[in-house]
């Protein structure tokens, strides 16, 4: 399941690019629009400027923009940025999870195809598409 932190990662990618002409975008502005707390954006842009997502400047004519053009990013990027793996299962997730049932698991291929879709599917998505 994609938590809050990712939905409104996305959110806030979606309105930076929506509302860019090249100039921070205030997250005080981004937070009215969107309906989200200012307090849990920043938590949230932190962690976005942390992992190269956004760019942001403090200060009088500060905020966050892009750190790239918006048809530069995917959904699947954004997405693990804030959640992590989107791995259905445990031993997917994890490359040094231990299983003692791996090679007998009659599961694991359909894990594995599951996945794969899932990360095609997010992964294909650009940030424009969404705009």
């Amino acid at each position: 399941m994609i938590s809050t932190r990712g939905r409104y990662a996305l959110r806030v990618m979606i309105d930076i690019a929506q509302n860019s002409d090249g100039s921070y975008i205030p997250l005080k502005d981004v937070a009215e629009r969107q309906g989200i707390s200012k307090k849990y954006l920043e938590i949230i842009v932190k962690d976005m400027v942390a992992g190269g997502l956004l760019i942001g400047a403090s200060g009088k004519g500060g905020g966050y923009k892009l750190k790239r053009k918006a048809e530069k990013y995917t959904v699947g990027e954004i997405l693990e940025l804030m959640e992590g793996t989107l791995s259905s299962v445990a031993c997917l997730a994890d490359k040094k999870y231990k299983c003692d049932r791996r090679k007998e698991c009659l599961t694991l291929p359909m894990w594995k195809e599951y996945d794969a879709l899932v990360h095609e599917f997010f992964y294909s998505k650009k940030l424009t598409d969404l705009l």
